[in-house]
C-alpha cells in the first residue's frame, strides 16, 4: 500500500514538495486557500484542495488526517503554521514535518512534537556556502553534528593515484565510501589499492572544517 502524504501550503517549497513526492510515485494530498496554486499542482497530484489550513471541517473533507505523513509549508504566518501543527496532533496524524522560518519558530514546532523541522532557506544559505568553499562540490547530505557524506569531483592531483597513497582516512579524517565511475558503475568501499581516475566522483564521509581543509590544500 502507497503511503499517503499531504502538503499543506503550496508556496515554492510546498509545491516541490508535492510535486516531488507525487512524481516519485506517493499518493499526495495537497491544501493550499489559493485557488490558482491549487490548479497548478491537481494534475500533478492524487488530490488537491482549495482550503483554508485552520478550517479542521474542510482538512477532514480532504483526507488530510488520514495522511501517513503531513508537511505543513505555511509561508511567512508562524501562528497559523503551530496551529495547523495542533491540529494535525490532535487529529492523531503519524508523522509530523514543518517548514519553519526562523530558530524560534522552529523551538516551538519541536516542543508540539514535529518529527522533523525544516529551514529552507537556511539549510540553502549553508550549501551555497560550502559550495563556493569546497571546489569541485556536487552534493552535501549532513550525516550528524559537524559531519557530512559529500560527493565530490576526484581533484586533479589526487589522478592516477591508489587510496593507499593519498592516505585520506589519517590526513584528513576522511573516509571514501564509494567511487562512481564516468559510465555510471559505483565501486563501493574501495580498497586501498584503487587508483582514481580524473572522470571519478566520489562519495565521501568527513568532517565540514577538515573537508574545507582538504580542499585548500590538494
Amino acid at each position: 500500500m502507497k503511503r499517503i502524504f499531504t502538503v499543506i501550503g503550496l508556496g515554492r517549497f510546498g509545491f516541490y514538495v508535492a510535486k516531488t513526492l507525487a512524481e516519485l510515485g506517493a499518493e499526495v494530498i495537497a491544501v493550499d486557500v489559493d485557488e490558482n496554486k491549487v490548479k497548478q499542482i491537481s494534475e500533478i497530484v492524487t488530490h488537491a484542495y482549495v482550503a483554508d489550513a485552520l478550517d479542521e471541517k474542510a482538512l477532514e473533507e480532504a483526507g488530510v488526517f488520514n495522511a501517513d505523513t503531513a508537511i505543513v509549508s505555511i509561508g511567512q504566518n508562524v501562528e497559523a503554521s503551530i496551529f495547523v501543527v495542533v491540529i494535525l496532533k490532535e487529529k492523531g496524524v503519524k508523522e509530523i514535518v514543518a517548514k519553519a522560518i526562523n530558530q524560534l519558530h522552529g523551538k516551538v514546532l519541536e516542543r508540539l512534537g514535529v518529527a522533523r523541522v525544516v529551514y529552507p532557506e537556511m539549510e540553502t544559505a549553508i550549501k551555497l556556502a560550502h559550495s563556493l568553499l569546497l571546489k569541485g562540490l556536487i552534493e552535501e547530505i549532513p550525516f550528524a553534528p559537524g559531519y557530512s557524506i559529500f560527493e565530490i569531483k576526484t581533484p586533479e592531483n589526487f589522478h592516477g593515484k591508489s587510496l593507499k597513497e593519498l592516505d585520506l582516512r589519517k590526513r584528513y579524517d576522511i573516509t571514501v565510501l564509494a567511487v562512481k565511475k564516468p559510465d555510471g558503475k559505483i565501486v563501493v568501499n574501495p580498497s586501498g589499492d584503487y587508483v582514481l581516475d580524473k572522470e571519478d566522483t566520489l562519495l565521501v564521509l568527513g568532517n565540514k572544517e577538515k573537508m574545507v581543509e582538504f580542499v585548500e590544500n590538494e
